[in-house]
This record gives structure tokens, C-alpha cells and sequence, in this order.
């Protein structure tokens, strides 16, 4: 069966994209950029599979398709800013195959600009063709929550900025079989642009209520209460929840574009956030010493290790941070997570706890890092010796919270 989309890049963003593509009955081709991985299940794959997903390792597919969506992923480099290296491997394995009135649409995040100034020039110079003229060429905010049961492709509007205002309309044509709303942005920066504020919107305010938690403790206010407080106002406030860190794909980003300006605001916000590994560590000697332990010799657990409840994904899970510096310390680490079956940290295997009642039974310290709906928290706290509760999900009064 011939294919109408080829997805480039099958990690977190494009799987969800191939997910809602074939589920709208648009037969989906499958290309890989790397070494990625997504959060669908192997039944979800399956699924997808029957309907008419079909992965492929022949680029020559690609120049069979009226749509091209490059999802290839755009990790933080050494020096801060995203690394573009996968989105020019994709970019140059499509111009390569690209033919005539195909719509190209670039949904990785990146800074504004990059799909003019970068992606562009690629796909002209490999094809021959002209963005424009004979392809069309758009950006789209990914706009990708894992795990998200109420939101998905279907109900989640779709931002689309295009080179021209065909360009625009095209991939608008392409989206709106997967989703109820689509909004047209003004131009491509406008669409990238988005991205970038969507992400930093969800850094700063984590960081502000990171600040507050220890804010809080210091003072001995409960910043819990305090939120359930906050979040009744009907205007002018979201509430956001403290946790041990930031994890997921969305990296933030403190550049406005190609001109290297600094978004301040954000820059400090990656500083707070980043600090939140070493304080969950702190607090956790601080609650042991308090009991008369030392973090030397301590069996501390670590309850969920994964970057959001409920899914598989580790990436940029602060977990990997906290069990390193409490090794450093000299504490005997072990974790429980029902979705990660082995745990490595620096290629040095975590102890998995089998049985987790008995594990937090045991442990001198448990600590929850991620609250995944199989937990029974208060049963869990009843039996810890010291439960420290990073996500404020346990009952008032049942553990030491953040």
C-alpha cells in the first residue's frame, strides 16, 4: 500500500505523530534518524502496525509520499544549544528523494530560524527544487505530553507557520486530518517561536515553585497547602508542583534565536531547577541525621525513576543525579520502578527491589521521586521507616514532603 506521510524520526515525537496519523486512517511510512526510542506500548505498536504503519530503512520510499515530517530529535549539546546534527541527516536523506508539490513540515524543536535558514537550503540544494515554488515548507510545535490521558492529537490545536502562505495552508490541509483545531501562525519564526515559549513557560514556572519549596521549608510553611490555596484563584494563576527536578525531551532553551541573545529569565530558571538533585539530597542526610543515621551506610530507596508517572521514559529523569550524589555519600542504593525492569547509573547496575514492601520496610530512608498510579502511598508510608515525598503525593501528615 502506498504511503501519504512519511514520519523521519521515530523517537517521542514522531511515534505519537505516526500513532494519530494511521489511527486517522492516513496510511504512514516510518523512517529512523538514530538510536531512538518512544513510549508506545508493544501492543500500541501492533495496533499501529495493522492499520497501516509500515517502518522502512529505504530512504527510496521516501520520495513516494505527499507529506514529510522530520521528528528527528534535537538534543542539548555541551555548550547549551540544541544539537541540529540529526535534523540535517534527515534533512539530506529526504531532499535527496524529494519530488514536486511534496509538503515538507519540520516538528523537532529548534531555535527560530532554523527551518528557513537551515533546513531550507538543505532540501534546495539536494533536490534542485525551490521551497516555495515547487515544495512546501512548514514549521509545527510538536506539543507531545506522554502518558497525557485527557489531551491527545485529536483534541490538542495545531500551530503551523509555513514559508508562504501556501505553504501554510498545505500543511494546515495535513494536520487538520488529525486535529480538531489548527491555528495559523504568521510565518515559520512565529511557529518556532512558539515552541520556545511553550517550553520556557513550563522551565520558569517549575523553577519558581522549586524556589518556594525550599522557600517553604525553610520558613516551616506547608507550600502544599499553600498551592491548594493558590490554585482556586479563577484568574491569573496555574498552579505548578515542586519536584527533584526536570526531566523530558523539551529542552529548554536561553537563546531567542540565531543572534545568540539571552533569555535571561530562563537561564536562571535552568539554574534553580538544576540544583533541585543536589537539595533532595541534602534534605535526605539532613531527615536521616534528624533520626540519628548517617547517609554513610544507609539503604535508601528510591521510589520511581522514571521522568513522568506511569511511562517508561528515563530521560532526563532526575533520579539518575540523586542516586549518584547519594552514593558518593556512601549510602547503599536500591530502587523500585514497576515500569524499568534493570537501572544503571554511570554503567554501575542499581539493586532492583523484588519485593517492594519489604524493601521500604528496610530501607532506613525511602524516597518518592515519581508517584506512578500503582503505588498505594499510604500503605507505603505506613510501612517506611522514613519516607521523604518529593511530589506532595502522599497523604497530609504521612511523610516528609519537599
Amino acid at each position: 500500500m502506498p504511503a501519504d506521510l512519511a514520519v523521519i524520526g521515530l523517537g517521542p515525537l514522531g511515534l505519537p505523530l505516526a500513532q494519530a496519523a494511521v489511527a486517522a486512517g492516513i496510511p504512514t511510512l516510518g523512517y529512523r534518524t538514530g538510536p531512538e526510542t518512544g513510549s508506545l506500548t508493544a501492543a500500541e505498536l501492533r495496533r499501529m502496525l495493522a492499520r497501516g504503519f509500515r517502518p522502512t530503512g529505504n530512504p527510496a520510499e521516501l520520495g513516494r509520499v505527499r507529506t514529510a515530517v522530520i521528528c528527528a530529535p534535537t538534543p542539548q549539546g555541551a555548550d547549551g544549544a540544541l544539537d541540529l546534527t540529526q535534523v540535517e541527516s534527515a534533512a539530506r536523506t529526504l531532499a535527496r528523494r524529494l519530488r514536486p508539490h511534496t509538503t515538507v513540515i519540520l516538528q523537532s524543536p529548534v531555535p527560530p530560524g532554523t527551518t528557513d535558514a537551515f533546513l531550507r537550503p538543505l532540501l534546495e540544494e539536494g533536490s534542485g527544487l525551490r521551497a516555495g515554488r515547487d515544495f512546501h515548507l512548514a514549521y509545527s510545535p510538536s506539543r507531545v505530553d506522554p502518558g497525557n490521558r485527557r489531551f491527545g492529537a485529536a483534541n490538542t490545536p495545531k500551530v503551523i507557520g509555513g514559508l508562504t502562505p501556501a505553504c501554510t495552508e498545505s500543511a494546515a490541509a495535513f494536520y487538520g486530518r488529525l486535529t480538531d483545531k489548527v491555528v495559523r501562525a504568521r510565518g515559520v519564526r512565529e511557529a518556532e517561536t512558539v515552541q520556545v515559549l511553550e517550553t520556557n513557560y513550563r522551565q520558569v514556572n517549575i523553577a519558581l515553585v522549586n524556589e518556594m519549596a525550599v522557600l517553604c521549608h525553610d520558613l516551616g510553611v506547608d507550600l502544599w497547602d499553600v498551592i491548594r490555596c493558590a490554585e482556586t484563584k479563577p484568574f491569573g494563576f496555574q498552579a505548578f508542583r515542586p519536584g527533584p527536578g526536570v526531566g523530558g525531551h523539551a529542552v529548554p532553551q536561553d537563546l531567542a534565536g540565531p543572534t545568540g541573545r539571552t533569555l535571561r529569565m530562563v537561564e536562571l530558571a535552568q539554574q534553580v531547577n538544576s540544583r533541585m538533585p543536589r537539595y533532595v539530597v541534602q534534605r535526605a542526610a539532613a531527615l536521616l541525621n534528624e533520626h540519628g543515621k548517617s547517609a554513610r551506610g544507609a539503604r535508601i530507596l528510591l521510589l520511581g525513576v522514571t521522568y513522568k508517572p506511569d511511562l517508561a521514559d528515563q530521560q532526563g529523569a532526575p533520579a539518575h543525579e540523586i542516586a549518584l550524589r547519594l552514593m558518593e555519600l556512601g549510602a547503599s542504593v536500591s530502587y523500585h520502578d514497576p515500569h524499568v525492569p534493570a537501572w544503571s547509573v554511570l554503567d554501575r547496575p542499581i539493586p532492583r527491589a523484588d519485593s517492594l514492601y519489604e524493601a521500604v520496610a528496610d530501607a532506613d530512608l525511602t524516597i518518592l521521586l515519581q508517584q506512578h498510579r500503582t503505588y498505594d502511598l499510604q500503605g507505603l508510608s505506613v510501612k517506611a521507616q522514613l519516607l521523604l515525598d518529593t511530589r506532595g503525593a502522599t497523604p497530609a501528615g504521612a511523610a516528609h514532603r519537599l
